[in-house]
């Protein structure tokens, strides 16, 4: 499907947020599921370490945008720190329900808190899925205390060339027919494999944070480049 055309079941490369949300309520059933099938199992991990690369404290508020389920936020909340799940879909803060953790419906462009208010803030796997990166980074600066640390967990590419063309394989061949078998919702994983391929690799990323006016912009690579660490300061 051609960017800029939508249908109910997936969203286009245009991200209309409209067509987004929609998409994430639909795969919010068995997202976490298919997330830990499709990473085989690299998910959890890579919510650790970004737990860790957060340096949290008891007594830091943090903010867990795009936080879907909830998964990630309950995982943050394991430093002692007090964690705001954020995101958009409805769909996916009532999937996670469950979760004892304060839930906020929030757009990435337009957050519903005030200035500094955050000593630290993350976004995983969202940020990719917004329409205006650089307004969505503003916002994350804005609510962010002065020094307030940011992490952004994301796909990037990976640095090894021929293991770069298996994944890449992968994600246009086997992701889409692995999810017809565990998710709730298969074609939005044809629009998650195109997403993908078409985000900013790790030292693009990195210059899009520096131009929002974060300092200390850093990154280090996961699973060989397939997910990469964004680390700065508001």
């Amino acid at each position: 499907m051609a960017p800029g055309l939508s249908r109910p079941d997936r969203a286009g490369l245009d991200k209309q947020p409209s067509d987004v949300a929609a998409m994430f309520d639909g795969v919010a059933k068995r997202y976490d599921i298919t997330n830990t099938v499709l990473s085989f199992g690299q998910d959890r991990r890579w919510r650790k370490l970004t737990r860790e690369a957060l340096a949290l404290s008891p007594g830091d508020v943090v903010l867990d945008l795009a936080a879907g389920t909830a998964v990630s936020t309950v995982e943050l909340e394991r430093s002692g720190a007090s964690c705001i799940a954020a995101d958009f879909s409805l769909g996916m803060l009532k999937a996670g329900a469950h979760r004892d953790v304060p839930k906020v419906a929030a757009d990435a462009l337009a957050l519903p808190f005030a200035d500094a208010v955050f000593d630290a803030a993350t976004i995983s796997f969202g940020l990719r899925n917004v329409n205006d990166v650089a307004k969505a980074l503003s916002e994350l600066k804005r609510v962010l205390k002065p020094g307030g640390r940011l992490v952004i967990c994301e796909f990037s590419t990976p640095t090894f060339a021929p293991f770069r063309v298996t994944y890449m394989e992968y994600l246009m061949k086997a992701l889409p027919t692995v999810a017809r078998r565990v998710s709730s919702n298969p074609a939005a994983y044809v629009y998650l494999a195109e997403s993908i391929r078409e985000w900013p690799d790790q030292q693009e990323l990195a210059a899009m944070i520096s131009a929002a006016g974060f300092r200390g912009v850093n990154w280090h690579n996961l699973t060989g480049g397939i997910a990469a660490l964004h680390s700065a300061r508001a």
